[in-house]
């Protein structure tokens, strides 16, 4: 049985990924900072589907918390296969109007821990010549969106240039790139999300199942459902200026995860 470890696992498209990967009969190592949560989690799934599933309380906001996921992957005697970086948030409030505080903590999470997570895990992966990571980015990697489209844009430029410098050693680096989906993120960082059409929703269940098929693709990037395919098309030729107000006036309400 392989092992993953997802990041962010108690909740939205980090649960998706537990409850897939657990019916397939995956061995999981179950992250986040609630830990009443995560033994909760990992009680169900054992229960359900008969995997071992481990607990690791981490803050990735935290040097203490990067630092204990990093020193997991490195575990050559209880090896990671796949590795889901999910852990994230969004800030509520355009430029200026968010703490530095909680713009530098976004970057840590978004940017400093997907860098040390993937590291730690595709150079245990190489060695072994197989291996997969996750790193779940978003559409608004794509479009004007203050420090969380940056961060996002970042996941997705670093996935895709590191899978091409891993090419032919067997290790699968994807970026994830949804748009909305239902889960707990909008209501921890207070948005609104009333303006959002129905058709613009999307399920963390179906998302991570097609996730899953385009990494056994092959592919670097995965934008999950055709709706979004459509959108992001349009964004390429969209002019930037045009494309920049919209974006600042909506998506500091409510920003896709």
């Amino acid at each position: 049985m392989t092992t993953a470890l997802i990041t962010g696992s108690t909740a939205g498209i980090g649960a998706a990924f537990a409850r897939r990967l657990a019916s397939d009969g995956h061995n999981l190592v179950l992250v986040a900072r609630d830990t009443e949560r995560l033994q909760d989690q990992a009680t169900e799934l054992h229960d359900r589907h008969g995997i071992e599933a481990e607990v690791l309380t981490a803050d990735l906001a935290t040097e203490e918390g990067i630092t204990a996921v990093e020193k997991r992957l490195g575990d050559r005697k209880n090896a990671v296969d796949l590795l889901v970086n999910n852990a994230g948030f969004g800030n509520k409030g355009r430029y200026l109007e968010v703490s530095m505080a909680d713009e530098l903590t976004m970057l840590k999470v978004h940017c400093e821990a997907v860098l040390r997570l993937t590291s730690a895990a595709a150079a245990s992966m190489r060695e072994r010549g197989r291996g997969g990571v996750v790193n779940v980015a978003s559409v608004a990697a794509f479009v004007p969106r203050g420090t969380y489209g940056a961060s996002k844009a970042w996941v997705v430029q670093f996935t895709q240039g590191a899978a091409k410098d891993l090419a032919g050693t067997g290790v699968r680096l994807m970026a994830l790139c949804p748009g909305f989906v239902r889960t707990e993120f909008h209501q921890r960082a207070g948005m609104g999300t009333d303006n959002i059409p129905n058709w613009m929703w999307l399920d963390a269940d179906k998302l991570v199942a097609a996730a899953l098929t385009d990494l056994a693709r092959g592919k670097s990037l995965s934008i999950p459902d055709p709706r979004y395919k459509a959108l992001m098309g349009v964004v390429k030729v969209t002019p930037r200026g045009l494309l920049g107000g919209v974006t600042s006036r909506t998506g500091r309400k409510y920003g896709p995860q």
